[in-house]
């Protein structure tokens, strides 16, 4: 439920305010006051259109905030929740627009994405204007509505075709993908069969790439590693080399240790580091005598590694996933080499989850028929009350040719308005006056079933009046009783029944013009009433008339919460 709307330098609301109450809440006021500015900037916060033309001019930017309550609105919650916002029982809705165009959308304080403010925006509230009479006249309209009517049964009845439905296409799809195969089999085939032997014969190892790489680098530095050994080999091994000059430094301390025994460990140690030298001289010597580096094993090792960095370019990536590719593809080609089996089998398939479609296809429509006749009637009761004595619709279902998401049935309304004119299309024959109270029924057939909480009627009742009038009140205050109303009206009789009343005017003030709001008592909405029955009569008889309205509205709303 809407608590309060907050809207600052939002065109002409400077800094506007209101409370709202449960059941009827009413705006009224002189057109061009400003009502449907309110509703625009209400349908801003909720993740509707915003313009940088609604920022009051001279100002910064524009901001709203819509708070509501949401104590019992589990579904709002586990939004939140999913969006990883707080779930409490006060949600705080705010936008901004600044002048330069810059847009945040606010939930709790923490900004969103806007398409999350529609969405909460969209499950807590349903604003009915003028132009959502037209939606009537979509495609989809009467299915969705007719749907809605037919509550947990038909919705049981819906999800079973859906989940059929989702097996007979994709039994439908792996028939069609085998008759393609079929078609291109020996194309198919041969390229299977080509794949399959060029990566056998590849014989490729998992991991062989890395030692490949590391020997590759050794070979293409091959001649200077040689060069390099060779040189320390030579330094090792010629008569003046380190080995020959540390053997004259060793024997000449052993010469001298004879004499003087502290020489002894120094001899010991140049000994020690001469025979350690002369194994290097000898390992150098061997891996000299047994090198294999060659420019025939370079080239081996460079297109091995060229095979399989091709396939892997070709079939994956790395040799895991070329190894799964070839497991695929032979299962493939098995498939195809016994692809006369596969398409019966597919065929018998299809044809399986094409009798379960019919059969819950079926029932829905059954469900369907059911929910359209109680719900054609309920609707046709109403438009009676709204000066639509001989109106009469219709929710016609007919079988379509093929199966679709939501069914086998073409669901459509039909409408006739006057005695012995026959039923037809209602986009065809209905007018806006005929619309606008046929949306209005519907909704009054329909408030137990919607989860949103508050409702906003804005200018539904235009170009109606007297006994039509009061009527469409009714019915407006009816869906009351069940949730919250936020209605724009220029009619008294729909005015009276308000449980609260805002009235919303222009004010002038050092020289520029403001919408003001104000919440009105008994007395000054006696005072509206009069103004919008009268005009600026302010006779007794306008008074009485006034009082009359909210004796009889108030009458009227007791016998609704019977």
């Amino acid at each position: 439920m809407l608590q309060s709307l907050h809207v600052h330098n939002f065109a002409l609301l400077e800094d506007a305010h209101a409370d709202f109450t449960p059941g009827f809440n009413v705006f009224t006021g002189e057109t061009g006051a400003g009502k449907s500015i309110l509703i625009d900037a209400f349908g801003m916060v909720l993740g509707g259109r915003a313009s940088v033309d609604y920022v009051r001019s001279g100002t910064e930017g524009l901001w709203v905030q819509a708070v509501f309550d949401i104590t019992n609105q589990e579904d709002i919650k586990n939004i939140l929740r999913e969006q990883g916002l707080e779930a409490e029982d006060d949600l705080f809705l705010k936008r901004q627009i600044s002048a330069a165009g810059k847009s945040r959308a606010l939930v709790n304080g923490v900004q969103v994405p806007l398409a999350v403010l529609k969405q909460i925006g969209t499950a807590l509230v349903d604003i009915h204007g003028q132009h959502e009479n037209q939606a009537l006249l979509k495609p989809e309209a009467a299915r969705l509505v007719t749907d809605a009517f037919g509550g947990a049964t038909l919705q049981v009845a819906l999800t079973a075709y859906q989940k059929d439905y989702a097996l007979y296409v994709k039994a439908n799809k792996t028939l069609a993908q085998l008759q393609q195969d079929n078609e291109e089999q020996d194309l198919l085939m041969d390229r299977y069969a080509w794949e399959i032997n060029e990566i056998t014969k590849a014989n490729l190892v998992v991991g062989e790439e890395e030692g490949l790489e590391a020997e590759a680098r050794l070979l293409q530095n091959s001649e200077r590693i040689i060069r390099s050994v060779n040189a320390a080999y030579e330094q090792l091994d010629d008569e003046d080399a380190v080995l020959a000059r540390l053997a004259r430094v060793r024997d000449e301390l052993v010469y001298a240790a004879r004499y003087d025994e502290r020489l002894q460990s120094l001899a010991e140690v140049v000994d020690s580091a001469w025979i350690n030298l002369d194994d290097c001289r000898s390992e150098l010597a061997d891996y000299l005598s047994r090198s294999d580096f060659n420019e025939e094993r370079a080239t081996e090792v460079q297109q091995r590694l060229d095979t399989i960095y091709r396939l892997h370019k070709k079939y994956g990536g790395s040799t895991e996933a070329v190894l799964a590719y070839l497991e695929s593809t032979q299962a493939k080609l098995a498939q195809l080499q016994n692809i006369a089996a596969a398409l019966e089998k597919a065929q018998h398939e299809l044809t399986q989850a094409t009798k379960r479609l019919q059969v819950t296809a079926a029932a829905l429509t059954k469900e369907r028929e059911r929910s359209a006749a109680a719900l054609s009637q309920s609707i046709t009761t109403h438009i009676h009350d709204l000066a639509m004595p001989n109106g009469r619709l219709e929710i016609a279902i007919t079988p379509l040719e093929r199966f679709t998401t939501t069914g086998r049935d073409a669901v459509r309304f039909l409408f006739s308005g006057n005695l012995g004119e026959p039923l037809n299309d209602l986009e065809k024959v209905a007018s806006g006056g005929e619309l606008s109270r046929i949306a209005l029924a519907m909704k009054t057939v329909l408030m137990h079933t919607t989860q949103v909480g508050t409702m906003v009627f804005d200018e539904i009742d235009t170009g109606v009046g007297g006994v039509t009038a009061q009527k469409m009140a009714e019915k407006i205050a009816a869906i009351a009783t069940v949730g919250q109303v936020l209605c724009i009206t220029h009619l008294p009789q729909i005015a009276a029944f308000a449980d609260n009343h805002i009235y919303i005017e222009k004010k002038s003030a050092e020289g520029r013009t403001a919408t003001v709001l104000t919440v009105l008592d008994y007395n000054q909405r006696l005072q509206e009433l009069v103004r919008m029955t009268a005009g600026v009569s302010t006779s007794r008889a306008a008074l009485e008339s006034a009082t009359e309205l909210l004796v009889a509205a108030d009458e009227v709303k007791k016998s609704l919460r019977k």
